[in-house]
């Protein structure tokens, strides 16, 4: 059976339900964004949904990764892999639709689309709590075939962006992933500081990765466990590849959890302000020579 991290959590065999501040680059460019306040190899099984494909990605002792991806709404210029916050369980259903949508790289997937991005969002494996499983290096096995997969959708740059918890796995997909696999990297409200899920981006291998990186840090984030003051630490611990700090303020406190999605820390009510942060920051990623 595969099994992830030092819990050695076992997957079961059934199917998973369907898925300023300076930047560290030579450069020291700032950024700056500011907004008002207004959160063994068994059979792959693939379904189309009205605007995407759902896909199992079967995984080696058995299990499956359930990912969507759907396509952009005008030509591609990319494909994201996203990777939600929490524990990582957004259940896709087979029809393409999303339970748990409040996430904000589930709520933001119209803001991608209309860009030219196409996106890959992944679930969590096996109706289980990804805490405290994504900088383990069975999980970064599972980010490979993820990535491979958006590869197979269009011959276009494949990027990965995690947001809160799931900046861990974006983080570790990126240290394993191979030379030519990613184009960039985007952490989001990353998990900095320990709390329950017991890892931070700090055991996700930030030294072995070798693409361009952006972390993105709120200014008005309340969360605990991803404080907008550790962006640059995160940035400075990826020491092989040009990083840049992204800063935004503003967002709307929906929930009390100041670490929930309809919060600043999930960019609610300023999500268009930093898709086009991010986007802004790919798009000269990827021009520059």
């Amino acid at each position: 059976m595969f099994q992830l991290g030092p819990r050695h959590f076992l997957l079961r065999m059934s199917l998973a339900v369907l898925c300023c501040v300076s930047g560290t680059h030579a450069s020291g460019r700032q950024i700056a964004l500011h907004h008002s306040s207004t959160d063994s190899v068994q059979p792959m099984e693939m379904s189309s949904a009205a605007e995407g494909v759902v896909q199992d990605l079967p995984l080696q002792g058995g299990g499956f990764q359930r990912v969507l991806y759907t396509a952009a709404r005008r030509e591609t210029k990319g494909i994201i892999v996203m990777f939600p916050g929490g524990t990582g369980e957004i259940d896709i259903e087979k029809s393409g639709r999303v339970k748990n949508a409040k996430n904000f790289v589930v709520r933001s997937d119209d803001l991608w689309l209309d860009r030219g991005y196409g996106i890959v969002l992944v679930d969590a494996l096996d109706h289980q709590s990804m805490r405290g499983q994504r900088s383990s290096a069975e999980y970064a096995e599972v980010t490979k075939e993820i990535i491979e997969f958006a590869h197979r959708q269009a011959n276009v740059p494949v990027w990965v962006l995690g947001t809160s918890q799931g900046s861990i796995a974006a983080m570790n997909a990126a240290a394993h992933a191979g030379g030519t696999q990613l184009s960039g990297m985007i952490l989001t409200e990353s998990v900095s500081i320990l709390g329950g899920s017991h890892e931070t981006v700090f055991d996700a291998h930030p030294g072995d990765v070798r693409v361009p990186s952006l972390v993105v840090a709120n200014t008005d984030d309340r969360c605990k466990v991803a404080p907008p003051s550790m962006a640059q630490s995160i940035a400075q611990s990826i020491r092989h590849a040009p990083t840049t700090v992204l800063t935004v303020s503003g967002g709307t406190q929906r929930t009390q959890d100041d670490c929930g999605s309809l919060t600043p820390h999930g960019y609610y009510g300023i999500e268009e302000k930093v898709v086009d942060g991010i986007v802004g920051w790919m798009q000269e990623t990827q021009n520059r020579p």
